[in-house]
């Protein structure tokens, strides 16, 4: 793929801004897909100082995208528009996904997305896991499943074997839609075969999170304490004809919360503008961040958490001021790397990072040799590297098992939240 069809793809994911000089790449515009690490990167103090004070058994990855075609007959599709030049920002931006995950046009698309994963996760200490997500069909409003509008499909299944196959480095996060008539059902079988959250990206997926449609879903969820990891802010990887971006809308997730259900708002909505439904009818629109920072400060927000992926991204990196400064957020602050974005190379620009007062120009120049042979390593260590005004992430913010696998007293009392939140609406 040439330079020029490179950029176009990076336009569709909003990356207009690279016309200047400022936002000019540090180095490649794709990804060189090196292998395994030199001995004095490996060993490279910066490297070494990110796992002080970790225990890699703790460090998941909470956030890792499974992609492909489905020519393994795994069962994964993408929709047609992204292999047809009538479309050309989906079709470039699909090759732009495939270079980030070292795919490209080759046949066996499944098993090299695959292959590289496991690379890439071989450069971690034993013990450090990634978290697998799967990719629910998009629905229409009445809950009929609609292939035309999905624009990513990965099943659950898959994601589930994967799991099994590698359960010392994988686990996996099942992806359902809330209005489907056997939507509970399916999640109390997931949980049984080992799914530890689920994950929703409520425009892609058809979701409005405000509906009362939801609400069995949400005391499923509490009753056996799985996590609800929701996308929050302006998507721009997965759009399309139909997909309502207020259905990503932080304040959409007031009832989720209200429920009792613990959610992650992916990205911290660190992404784009929403409408403030809070001010009535007419109302303005205002930063994504600043309805996801009221929610994270009110009552119920006790129960809001959020990701770091995508966050040192040059269109999301304005945010980390406000994460760093807030100490009172740091507990519910959690790593994912959004893999396989910090493969493509532009739109992680180190040097704005630096200019930002983030992260050190000898720092810098380490993490950019780092990332072309491991962009999965590469995230982890950047934001472990990242300071505003001397301060840094917390340990708990990497170590995300100690989230995902509560104790059993904990979940003991998800069956109880979940009782007296059925009660409280059948009093209503």
């Amino acid at each position: 793929m040439n330079r020029r069809a490179f950029i176009l793809g990076l336009a569709g994911l909003g990356g207009a801004a690279w016309a200047g000089g400022r936002w000019w790449p540090d180095d490649k515009w794709q990804n060189p897909c090196l292998s395994g690490l030199p001995e004095t990167l490996a060993n490279h103090p910066l490297i070494r100082a990110a796992w002080e004070d970790l225990n890699p058994e703790k460090v998941w990855d909470m956030h890792v995208h499974v992609a492909g075609t489905g020519d393994s007959g795994s069962g994964m599709a993408i929709n047609p528009a992204m292999d047809s030049l009538s479309s050309p920002v989906l079709y470039v931006q699909k090759r732009v996904f495939m270079d980030a995950a070292c795919v490209g046009e080759r046949s066996k698309v499944d098993e090299t997305y695959l292959a590289r994963l496991l690379d890439l996760a071989g450069g971690f200490p034993p013990g450090v896991k990634l978290m697998l997500y799967a990719m629910e069909h998009f629905h229409a409003p009445g809950g009929k499943q609609d292939e035309f509008h999905t624009g990513v499909y990965v099943p659950n299944d898959y994601v589930r074997k994967l799991a099994q196959t590698w359960p010392q480095r994988f686990e996996w996060v099942a992806s359902l839609h809330p209005y489907r008539d056997d939507a509970v059902q399916r999640l109390e079988q997931y949980v049984k075969e080992g799914a530890i959250a689920v994950k929703w990206l409520p425009s892609a997926m058809g979701i409005d999170p405000a509906s009362p449609r939801c609400d069995a879903f949400y005391d499923a969820l509490v009753r056996h304490d799985i996590p609800l990891i929701v996308h929050a802010g302006t998507e721009l990887s997965v759009v399309g004809e139909g997909h309502e971006q207020d259905h990503n809308n932080p304040l959409r997730l007031r009832r989720t919360l209200e429920n009792g259900v613990r959610v992650v708002a992916a990205h911290c909505a660190s992404l784009g503008m929403d409408y403030d439904w809070d001010a009535g009818s007419k109302p303005d629109k205002l930063p994504s961040f600043e309805l996801f920072a009221r929610l994270m400060d009110e009552p119920h927000g006790a129960n809001l958490y959020a990701d770091l992926s995508a966050v040192p991204q040059l269109h999301r990196c304005h945010v980390f001021p406000a994460l760093l400064e807030n100490a009172g957020w740091h507990g519910r602050l959690l790593n994912g790397s959004d893999y396989p974005l910090p493969g493509i190379q532009p739109i992680y620009l180190l040097k704005e990072l630096v200019r930002k007062d983030l992260l050190a120009a000898e720092h810098a120049e380490v993490l950019n040799e780092l990332r072309a042979y491991n962009p999965l390593l590469f995230d982890f260590v950047l934001k472990r590297s990242i300071r505003w005004q001397g301060t840094g992430f917390p340990v708990g913010s990497f170590e995300t098992r100690t989230f995902f696998q509560p104790a059993t007293k904990a979940k003991s009392g998800g069956d109880k939240a979940g009782a007296n939140k059925q009660k409280e609406r059948a009093s209503t």
